[in-house]
């Protein structure tokens, strides 16, 4: 895969309501070992549309990954002023990522009219990508279910690669992270 869309579930559905929750960083740090593997197998692009949460995180694991490898990304949200009702940290995020991507632009052109922006927003990424990683749980569903159907369709008539990170992934790294810590195995 050359060109891959990354997306998943938003901090509220993983029970994350702070930006410095500490389960952030077995989210970040899951996704970051997923992409080094697919970047030292050829992954040129990465294709985000800043949503709040794993699209988010992504962003900046890309921007500490591109200080080591050659990887791009393109940012490219559904509509204008996605991030207008966003906390404020938020906000200052969305805004650095879409200045520090290497492509920006905004899909439709308009402030929010309605659901098929985010429909026909969907759509693009599947057929604009390879494939995607997608971090979703089928047993919890919530909102990357729309992503996942539409890809899944997709994937009926075209070469399409769909790469789940469970919640089991991230139980993985968690423990993984306790491990390499010394301090694991002094108790």
């Amino acid at each position: 895969m050359k060109v891959v869309t990354v997306t998943g579930y938003k901090p509220m559905e993983l029970g994350i309501f702070k930006a410095d929750d500490r389960n952030i960083q077995y989210v970040k740090q899951t996704i970051k070992r997923r992409l080094i593997s697919l970047i030292e197998e050829g992954l040129e692009w990465i294709l985000l549309s800043g949503q709040m949460g794993v699209e988010m995180w992504t962003g900046e694991i890309l921007l500490e990954l591109q200080e080591e490898y050659d990887i791009k990304f393109a940012f490219i949200p559904p509509f204008l002023h996605q991030e207008r009702r966003w906390p404020e940290p938020q906000q200052h995020q969305y805004h650095r990522l879409f200045e520090r991507a290497n492509f920006a632009q905004v899909l439709h052109n308009k402030a929010y009219e309605g659901p098929h922006q985010f429909q026909r927003k969907d759509q693009w990424l599947i057929e604009k990508s390879d494939g995607c990683i997608i971090l979703y749980d089928e047993e919890t569903g919530g909102s990357p279910k729309y992503f996942v159907h539409k890809a899944k369709a997709y994937q009926q008539s075209h070469s399409y690669e769909i790469v789940y990170i469970t919640p089991f992934d991230i139980q993985e790294t968690m423990e993984e992270m306790r491990m390499e810590n010394p301090a694991y195995w002094e108790n």
